[in-house]
């Protein structure tokens, strides 16, 4: 079920009291006090999400999770963690093991929001391993649902480097991958907080580094979802820039996927011609004068070039 959650934790007094927390949500919790208790669990049940303490008599949190993985692939893994055993989470978390930790003591709305961003998360793997296109593009909605000003974002740059890919004449298979990875390049921000997404102003330098993740959290759903490279490399890099100086490989030039290039010039077209919290949309003219000056900075210079041609095919 994709609302199942198994909490783990030697003490029954707060697996009761966390069961209580979500009593009135959607969410089915199971419990576990013991970790060979939870991983019967999780052979027997369809587990979304788990969440365990660090430390559990004769097993820690760490092992457990590692077991979980091999059982479980699919379940989004919570570390409940000290400060002492910090380090150890935070390199778990970087190496992909586990998908969030929380530092004790435990804020009640810090869990509550913690989880269901696991349960959206496993949710989106889920669907991407959908092969409808309406699931697809359903999922896309479903993530700009969270942000009011990118409504239809991700349909029109779908749109945009389709014309693209139209004008070099490639290939149905990656004409496809483009356009289910420009429904989907965003789909990592279903774990960001709506908060720094409708903001109205510019970022913070934290802010920035949590929206800097949205490409990896995005990555990793469609790798567990085993889509094709080219969606996934989309998903991926769609924030790299053509002299190297975008995120999260920091790629230049060819070492960009040939597709990512394509998306990334209508991504930040759309961007430019639409509403944003921190401005107003600019005109047609006037974005691809600004899309000009980035001309091999953010773009690759014949792909630029081939879409400022296009001008007359482009209603905004």
């Amino acid at each position: 079920m994709m609302n199942t959650v198994l909490f783990v934790d030697n003490e029954k007094i707060s697996l009761n009291s966390i069961e209580r927390l979500f009593i009135d949500s959607d969410i089915r919790v199971l419990k576990a006090d013991n970790a060979q208790k939870a991983l019967d669990i999780i052979s027997q049940e369809d587990i979304a999400v788990i969440v365990a303490d660090n430390q559990i008599p004769g097993i820690n949190g760490n092992a457990l999770l590692s077991r979980v993985n091999e059982i479980s692939p699919d379940t989004l893994k919570i570390m409940i963690t000290g400060y002492a055993d910090l380090e150890t989470a935070v390199d778990a978390l970087n190496s992909g093991e586990i998908f969030r930790f929380i530092i004790k003591p435990c804020q009640n709305d810090s869990l509550i929001k913690t989880v269901q961003e696991a349960l959206e998360q496993y949710w989106i793997i889920h669907s991407l391993r959908s092969t409808d296109e309406n699931t697809l593009l359903s999922l896309a909605e479903a993530v700009e649902l969270k942000d009011g000003y990118t409504r239809g974002h991700c349909q029109r740059v779908a749109e945009y480097a389709l014309m693209i890919a139209s004008e070099i004449n490639m290939g149905g298979n990656t004409v496809k991958a483009i356009r289910y990875g420009s429904w989907l390049h965003d789909c990592g921000k279903i774990g960001v907080p709506e908060d720094i997404l409708n903001k109205n102003g510019p970022l913070d330098p934290e802010e920035f580094e949590i929206i800097k993740n949205h490409p990896k959290w995005g990555a990793d759903a469609a790798r567990n979802a085993e889509l094709s490279s080219p969606i996934l490399n989309i998903i991926h890099f769609h924030h790299e820039r053509y002299d190297g100086s975008g995120y999260p490989a920091g790629l230049k030039e060819d070492e960009i996927p040939f597709e990512v290039r394509i998306v990334t010039v209508a991504d930040v077209y759309d961007a430019l011609t639409s509403d944003r919290p921190y401005r107003d949309k600019y005109s047609i003219d006037k974005a691809m004068d600004i899309m000009r000056i980035m001309r091999g900075t953010a773009f690759d210079p014949d792909i630029l070039d081939l879409f400022l041609d296009m001008r007359v095919q482009i209603n905004k």
